[in-house]
């Protein structure tokens, strides 16, 4: 009776089951597809949880086990990767811009880190395509905070000393000063003339050359008094020009010419071509280069002027030039941006 039983069974499984699949083997083959790999330390490849290469590195080839990792790689120089991931290739490290410097290397598991050069800003909330020149204060404002390499130079205007008199009110009497001194000058010379004119057309015996001489006298006077003042005002200039503009030092020699170029690209386009011939570069070779970008047009000129003046190229000298030019606001700017970026010192 038991043999007809075990029979009996192995039939009914049979004919139940015909592809031979059986219930335990079914439920082992879903719990490997539906496996779930663990987030921020696993990533899947086909059925199996590969752990992820850690930040520095990229995955050269998949795990073959599951739950542990593949071939990791190092990231090759210039490149990188910041976290643990299953990446398959590093990312190219970031490249300062001409108007930036570099503040921070990069590693194989860090990006490198650029900020604005000295003298330039770019606002951190802002897209930062193009590093912006800090603006300088003017004459009637004074520095409330200094610029940075994301903020811009902050200004307000000075106030006057109570009791102390405006600019205004002090133009003012300088020029009614002058008008006076000048009316006095003028009635003098006038009075002169009247007097030689008198006596010489009461001397009807002197020779004309020497009433000419009368005539004129007044007015050579005036204009020597005239020239002697412009000399001395050329002088006093000078002098202020010597004090405010001193030859400055190089700090590094010709690399430290080289490195202010940048400070010219704002030169006013009306007087960049005066600039040049003034420095005796020829019409020509700055019309050769009017196919380049403004500030291009500026360095490769700057070039030739080194080139053709040797080691008599000098900072002092591109100063002078823009001075002789009326361009002292420039001047100034870029006399300070030199001395702020530790390029040339007074």
């Amino acid at each position: 009776m038991c043999s007809i039983l075990l029979v009996f069974s192995a039939c009914w499984i049979v004919f139940s089951h015909p592809t031979g699949a059986f219930p335990l083997d079914s439920g082992l083959n879903r719990t490997r597809r539906d496996v779930s790999c663990t987030g921020g330390l696993q990533y899947r490849h086909g059925d199996l949880c590969c752990l992820y290469c850690r930040a520095g590195t990229y995955v050269k080839s998949p795990c073959t086990r599951f739950g542990e990792a593949g071939q990791c790689e190092e990231c090759d120089s210039g490149t990188y990767i910041e976290h643990d991931s299953d990446l398959t290739k590093c990312f190219p490290c970031t490249q300062c811009r001409s108007d930036q410097e570099l503040v921070k290397q990069c590693t194989h598991a860090e990006d490198g880190k650029c900020q604005c050069k000295p003298g330039r800003f770019c606002h951190p909330d802002e897209a930062c395509e193009v590093c912006k020149r800090c603006i300088r204060c003017k004459k009637d404002e004074e520095v409330v905070r200094n610029c940075t390499s994301t903020t811009n130079t902050e200004c307000k205007k000075i106030q006057s000393k109570p009791g102390a008199p405006s600019d205004s009110i002090v133009v003012t009497v300088v020029c009614v000063a002058t008008a006076v001194a000048v009316c006095v000058v003028f009635i003098i010379a006038l009075g002169l003339y009247k007097w030689r004119r008198k006596r010489s057309d009461s001397q009807p015996d002197l020779p004309d050359s020497m009433k000419t001489e009368l005539y004129n006298f007044p007015f050579e006077v005036q204009r020597d008094s005239e020239a002697r003042r412009q000399s001395s005002n050329t002088l006093s200039l000078s002098r202020q020009l010597e004090e405010e503009f001193p030859q400055l030092v190089p700090v590094k020699g010709e690399e430290s010419l080289r490195a202010c170029f940048e400070y010219f690209e704002d030169l006013n386009v009306d007087y960049y071509r005066r600039f040049f011939r003034s420095l005796g570069i020829s019409d020509n070779v700055i019309k050769g280069c009017d196919h380049q970008q403004y500030e291009d047009r500026i360095h490769e000129l700057l070039n030739k002027w080194v080139e053709k003046e040797g080691r008599d190229a000098s900072l002092n000298s591109l100063l002078r030039a823009l001075l002789d030019l009326s361009q002292k606001r420039t001047a100034e700017t870029i006399r300070d941006q030199a001395l702020q970026a530790g390029h040339y010192e007074r």
